[in-house]
């Protein structure tokens, strides 16, 4: 259990940063944090964060997995986890020093600020209700575990595909429900338009389902919404919450000791990576060069306004790319070369892959299309990014699972239009189309 002094010096220490937090005009929710041991951070992490959360063997399987990496020194913990909730939760690591306490209560109201005023998350979740909503999800769901006729074995089989499938969903919000006359309107071998960028919805309305089941895939699809905001701002949030956390900690006139480790420890959070992005990093970088290009009242309007992929499209320039040493590369054979750097030329090559690759672009977007002698017909938005195969056929078979039938998803492969069919059985071949 943490010191009363230790205690006694964050609240001295969250009071400073509360009253420069509002100074510096952060728009934040109440906010809360609670002290934990090592093993309860990895269980929120597993569970993401949430207090109460339904079970299921993944997450079970992410904290056996984080644990194990853990006690071999093969990873770190985070110095904080923070839930989109009003009142906003952070949870602190009883483990970490003094310093790093005070930089992550700066960084979470980093993070409260993003969450209440980004308009992704105001269109998409409902701050007040998180907490509940969670906890009444988990309640449903040990429901139908302990339910005779049910029972853990059937649940788990629902949540899987429903896992597979939960960012097959409406990527703008949730679409509007359906009108009884709307409903009473749509025929069963047609796909009205709020399905057909939904194909989990659309599985929950139209699969061969038990009211139980419909109820699972709802579950995990209303739980979906809440985090396709963090997905989709991940750059931004992250880059939010760091650039604040450097500029409090300044205002803070931390004694020499703990600013020599707060230099040290910021320096590791916004680093970059080898081989792969560092969100803090690069969302740092650009805020700290629009906050002195444009000043802060052009930060907190993009702040408010922007998602990931609009943010890197709009704001990232060539001179950015070379003080960030930002590069594509291709895989030729056994060799990795590179393919553009931040010259005249290939900046805006480099800008718009990342911006890509932000937030969903990286999940393939696969489309209800129509329903044909009983066979569902899927489409792949294809943007020129081939579906990952042996994945493709594995996530076929949940949707197969879900529908109750024969499933047709049509895509291109090597630029020939093709067929991944799979029947009931869960047999999946490739076809020419």
């Amino acid at each position: 259990m943490a010191a009363d002094y230790i205690i006694k010096d964050l609240e001295v220490w969250s009071q400073n940063i509360e009253q420069l937090v509002s100074k510096n005009g952060l728009d934040c929710y109440e906010q809360q944090f609670e002290i934990c041991s090592y093993e309860d951070m990895l269980c929120y992490e597993a569970y993401v964060g949430m207090p109460s959360h339904y079970p299921h063997w993944s997450y079970g399987k992410a904290y056996e997995r984080q644990k194990t990496f853990y006690s071999y020194n093969l990873t770190g913990l985070p110095y904080e986890m923070v839930i989109n909730s009003d009142p906003c939760i952070g949870y602190l690591m009883r483990d970490n020093t003094l310093l790093l306490q005070i930089l992550t209560i700066a960084h979470v109201y980093g993070h409260n600020d993003f969450f209440k005023n980004n308009r992704m998350f105001k269109e998409n979740t409902r701050a007040e209700l998180t907490v509940e909503m969670f906890k009444t999800h988990a309640s449903r769901v040990r429901d139908y575990i302990a339910d005779p006729s049910i029972g853990a074995q059937k649940v788990e089989r629902i949540l899987d595909a429903a896992h597979s499938l939960r960012f097959q969903v409406r990527r703008q919000g949730e679409g509007k429900p359906p009108t009884k006359q709307e409903l009473a309107k749509e025929k069963p071998e047609e796909i009205p338009d709020r399905l057909k960028s939904d194909l989990l919805w659309f599985l929950s309305e139209r699969g061969k389902l038990a009211n139980w089941e419909r109820d699972l895939i709802n579950i995990v699809r209303e739980e979906t919404f809440y985090f396709m905001p963090q997905v989709e701002t991940k750059i931004m949030n992250e880059g939010w919450a760091s650039y604040w956390h450097y500029n409090l900690l300044n205002e803070l006139n931390l004694p020499q000791g703990l600013h020599f480790e707060f230099l040290q420890r910021h320096n590791l959070v916004v680093r970059p990576h080898e081989g792969r992005i560092n969100p803090y990093f690069i969302g740092f970088k650009i805020f700290e060069y629009l906050d002195k290009k444009y000043g802060r009242d052009k930060i907190f309007e993009i702040r408010s306004q922007e998602r990931d992929a609009s943010f890197l499209r709009r704001y990232i320039n060539q001179e950015l790319c070379d003080e960030m040493n930002l590069f594509t590369y291709k895989v030729r054979g056994i060799d990795i070369v590179v393919d553009e750097v931040a010259d005249e030329d290939g900046w805006r090559a480099i800008r718009d892959e990342l911006a890509n690759a932000a937030g969903l672009g990286m999940v393939p977007e696969i489309k209800p299309c129509s329903i044909e002698n009983g066979v569902l017909i899927l489409e792949h938005v294809y943007d020129g990014r081939e579906l990952e195969m042996n994945y493709a056929k594995e996530t076929i078979k949940y949707v197969a699972e879900l529908w109750g039938g024969k499933i047709d998803l049509k895509t291109k492969l090597n630029n020939k239009n093709k067929i991944i069919r799979c029947t009931e059985d869960k047999i999946v071949s490739v076809w020419d189309e």
